[in-house]
């Protein structure tokens, strides 16, 4: 009985393993998005590397430095102001694809953004949210992240 046991456990543990090591960087997604969506740039710094590279459909479409999350959520904020956009909200599906290699990882998960545009909710479907990680020390960050728009 005890030999049976100790072969599943195992067996168990490469498993448990492998699922912790695709859900740590998963909780720095979460945490970035999480904190997008109430609006809380601190939470989305923390959830990012220093420094860090964003490729977004917005103007200038690229930021990188340490201060990138910063700068690209100032920049989203003024544009939504000039364009009538707000209360900005990510929703993600189901990762289509996560890879983790040792301490770096690859998602890329479907994405909706909900907004609203001079009163009226808008919904944006069918984007793309792709993002690589980096383990530093005990903990993920975010070391870049690019999204692709879906369409309305």
């Amino acid at each position: 009985m005890r030999k049976f046991f100790v072969a599943i456990a195992l067996v168990l543990v490469p498993v448990a393993t492998a699922v912790s090591q695709t859900a740590e960087p998963m909780e720095a997604v979460r945490q970035y998005i999480d904190s997008f969506n109430k609006g809380d740039v601190k939470g989305m710094t923390a959830a990012c590397a220093n420094p860090v590279s964003i490729l977004d459909g917005m103007a200038p479409h690229s930021w990188q430095g340490p201060s990138s999350c910063e700068d690209w959520y100032k920049d989203v904020l003024a544009e939504g102001e000039r364009e009538g956009a707000s209360g900005y909200a990510v929703t993600l599906g189901k990762p289509r694809h996560l890879n983790v290699n040792g301490d770096a990882a690859y998602v890329v998960l479907p994405a909706t953004m909900t907004f609203k545009h001079n009163g009226k909710l808008v919904t944006q479907t069918g984007a793309t949210w792709t993002v690589a990680l980096r383990k530093f020390e005990s903990s993920w960050r975010i070391t870049s992240w690019a999204w692709s728009k879906g369409g309305h």
